[in-house]
């Protein structure tokens, strides 16, 4: 292989290979490959603005089964600690979001074994009926697999019943290392590689769009990481035409403060900030028909993430007013709605504040800044 013939491969949007991205990985210097990522980014994103989101993460429940060894917001079923939202604590928590100038909530949880598909029904009807202009980013393919598993039902079922009832768009939560070795070591409880591919095809022909994520620097092998890329790759190649299908991609990196898989394994996020610019370079690489390449300032901090956008990355994600899980495992970093947009200027960029949907919004004129704690 050779590195010219690669870069030419590229960016021609050809298809490159697991060998052919670990041959990159392991052979292309870090400025070339972020030139021609930026490259890509500059033919497939061509309005040259960096996109970012107002949103808030909220739970359903904290309790969950799947045990993953990466987790420390679960709580296992009977703790004093445990809990399911109730609508006056959405309805506070939307207020909130509304006031600060989000439209939307990222409505993840646990694999509750006691909540089936009704209590998801229900909670997104009653949502939606009180707030109709919020929209509902909710759940993940190991939470329609767990509902599907207690309903005895059908993954297009489950999604066509979480549509109807108000879900917008599926996040693409739970994928991890989409390699069933590693989900064995870190992730035994929840769906396996397969399943939630199928889950997010299935999704796309029901015309969800969806998000994908790749969550490394733990137990996975370079190559395992390129198998998942590809994976992603080929089933965005299969949505139905008019389907949008995957709408961003977001790499981010293992934070592993009290988890079991360092307490137990001795496994720490030993990723560099170059590895992880290097891992957004080539997804951009590597993904040439998913159009959004998401940098993670949450889990990279500021500085890493603004060169990202250097590097193929034309996202900022989500100001997340709240956000519980992945906080838990030691992610420090927080932006306002200000800061975020100081950020990207700062970074040579117009910062543009948009929906789930990748369409533009005005920021509210009646916003006020969240408090936050650094």
């Amino acid at each position: 292989m050779q590195l010219n013939e690669l870069y030419d491969k590229a960016a021609n949007f050809g298809l490159l290979t697991v060998e052919e991205g670990v041959f990159l990985y392991q052979q292309a210097p870090l400025a070339e490959l972020m030139f021609l990522a930026d490259e890509l980014r500059k033919k497939q994103v061509p309005h040259g603005k960096v996109s970012w989101q107002i949103d808030r993460n909220v739970n359903t429940t904290n309790v969950c089964i799947a045990n993953c060894k990466f987790c420390n917001f679960y709580r296992i079923p009977g703790h004093a600690e445990a809990y399911i939202t109730d609508m006056p604590t959405y309805r506070k928590k939307i207020e909130e979001t509304l006031k600060y100038g989000g439209d939307q909530l990222l409505l993840q949880g646990g694999h509750h074994p006691e909540l089936g598909l009704q209590f998801y029904v229900d909670t997104f009807r009653q949502i939606k009926e009180e707030f109709p202009n919020i929209k509902l980013h909710a759940l993940g393919p190991p939470e329609v697999a767990h509902i599907t598993k207690l309903e005895k039902s059908t993954h297009r079922e489950v999604l066509k019943a979480l549509k109807e009832a108000g879900m917008d768009s599926l996040p693409g939560a739970g994928a991890e290392i989409l390699i069933d070795r590693v989900r064995r070591l870190i992730s035994k409880g929840k769906c396996g590689a397969q399943e939630w591919l199928d889950i997010m095809h299935e999704a796309h022909k029901l015309n969800i769009t969806t998000s994908a994520t790749m969550m490394f620097g733990h137990v996975e092998t370079i190559e395992e990481r390129f198998e998942h890329l590809v994976k992603i790759r080929e089933v965005q190649s299969r949505k139905p035409e008019d389907a949008k299908g995957f709408l961003a991609f977001i790499p981010w990196t293992f934070q592993d403060v009290d988890t079991l898989l360092a307490k137990i394994r001795g496994v720490h996020n030993l990723t560099t900030a170059e590895e992880y610019i290097r891992m957004i370079a080539l997804s951009r690489i590597m993904l040439p028909n998913v159009k959004n390449i998401q940098a993670s300032w949450l889990t990279v901090g500021k500085e890493t993430a603004s060169i990202c956008l250097h590097a193929g990355a034309n996202d900022f994600g989500s100001i997340m007013i709240e956000e519980n899980v992945v906080s838990a495992a030691g992610a420090p970093h927080r932006f306002t709605y200000k800061s975020i947009q100081q950020a990207i200027r700062e970074a040579g960029f117009e910062p543009q504040l948009r929906n789930q949907q990748y369409e533009w919004r005005e920021i509210p004129e009646m916003i006020e800044e969240q408090v936050i704690n650094y």
